[in-house]
């Protein structure tokens, strides 16, 4: 599906933006989100969902909006950050 504004190559499901992030994040970024309180997730929004917002266009990323089953782009990157979280539990 060709989605305006967005190259082909952007993950489209969560499960590839979670796989996308976890291949980019550094072993002690990973190390510090594994550690981190579930509740405390939400400080990750301006540094780290802001990084998955821009980098993963989620803008004009309406499949991974779609699927993540949410429509504001701050809560895509929130569910992305929780997804990894759990992976990583």
């Amino acid at each position: 599906m060709y989605t305006p504004g967005l190259s082909n190559d952007y993950p489209r499901t969560v499960k590839d933006a979670v796989d996308w992030l976890e291949s980019v994040l550094s072993d002690e970024d990973l190390s510090k989100l594994t550690a981190m309180p579930q509740d405390e997730l939400i400080d990750l929004h301006f540094g780290l969902g802001m990084y998955i917002r821009n980098s993963l266009q989620v803008w004009y990323n309406e499949p991974l909006r779609k699927d993540a089953g949410v429509d504001h782009e701050d809560d895509v990157s929130a569910v992305i950050i929780e997804r990894l979280w759990r992976k990583l539990q």
